[in-house]
């Protein structure tokens, strides 16, 4: 079996480029993973199965070929959505057993079936959560990472500050943790593993990226917006979120209707992709957001930034005597 560890020893930096829905393309995938971060896509994001595994073959192809250009790529993943409003979690399941997907990123529910037929081939499954409530149901599942969803991360987010939920996980659990919510840059990465968390997860960032399929109008209103600008509601799809403001109002949105409507029933993502296409996610980190370089260029900002803030950070602990 791959164990975190092996991973780990694949990652330039300690980052994961998070699943984005309608946003994650293969050629972002390739390009994190080529630059030593994990890429990754949500299953659901394409348009039918035959899409989905159309995905991880080109993917793969290009796994190999990097190797056999004496690259050594990070590991890719995918993001299932365990939940009954997810018709196609059977098929996707099965698509990710077929083609041996290394590591997979299950959300939404308890992700039991997911465990067992991941780990039946070697692979490893990180699970979202928001509450320790929701680590001790998937600890009890058997998977290898939690996935951190702190207040301010973008798209289906959790509401909980970062140093309490972190330090509730840890009484918990030692294994891996995975922390998302408004980091941007390498600096964040290095903060995020001093909170305790093993890796980072990148999402709001990545969207205004050159091979994000995000919509002109979705990047240049991150482009334009700060925290201020993002509005939490679960009132949209039925699960909580962060939402671009701008987007909703061009919508025609009444924000304060938003705010006191209680959440509905969870809305499959065929039906969300038509119904809000043009309403956007997005974290509170675009406040830092000023350009849209490409991925492979993101990446290696990232990586100089990581590298400085460690040198940087070790330098100041040296002169203060924290060091020793």
């Amino acid at each position: 079996m791959t164990s975190v560890r092996q991973i780990s020893d694949r990652l330039a930096i300690p980052v994961i480029v998070a699943p984005m829905f309608l946003v994650s393309t293969p050629a972002m995938v390739i390009a994190a993973c080529r630059e030593g971060l994990m890429g990754s896509f949500p299953a659901h994001g394409t348009r039918s199965t035959d899409v989905f595994e159309s995905w991880l073959v080109e993917i793969e192809a290009r796994m190999r070929q990097l190797e056999d250009e004496g690259s050594r790529p990070a590991p890719f993943a995918v993001n299932l959505v365990v939940h009954e409003s997810n018709a196609r979690f059977k098929g996707d399941l099965d698509l990710c057993v077929k083609h041996r997907v290394p590591v997979v990123l299950s959300s939404k529910s308890a992700p039991g079936e997911v465990v067992a037929r991941v780990h039946d081939y070697g692979g490893v499954v990180f699970h979202d959560i928001a509450s320790q409530r929701h680590a001790h149901k998937a600890l009890e599942a058997g998977v290898d990472g939690l996935i951190a969803v702190t207040g301010g991360a973008g798209g289906h987010t959790g509401t909980l500050n970062p140093f309490a939920l972190l330090n509730e996980v840890r009484r918990l659990f030692d294994g891996p943790v995975v922390l998302a919510g408004g980091m941007t840059t390498g600096r964040d990465v290095l903060a995020a593993q001093a909170m305790g968390a093993d890796f980072a997860y990148f999402g709001t960032r990545f969207i205004a990226t050159q091979e994000s399929s995000a919509s002109d109008g979705q990047k240049q209103m991150i482009l334009e917006s700060n925290a201020s600008d993002i509005f939490f509601s679960a009132a949209v799809d039925g699960a909580p979120a962060n939402w671009l403001t701008k987007s909703l109002l061009a919508a025609g949105a009444d924000l304060d209707v938003l705010r006191t409507t209680l959440p509905g029933k969870i809305v499959a993502s065929d039906q969300t992709r038509k119904r809000w296409k043009d309403i956007w996610t997005a974290g509170h980190g675009v406040g830092n957001i000023d350009d849209l370089p490409s991925t492979q260029a993101l990446c290696l900002r990232l990586k100089q930034e990581y590298t400085q803030a460690r040198l940087a950070f070790g330098q100041r602990l040296a002169g203060t005597g924290a060091s020793g």
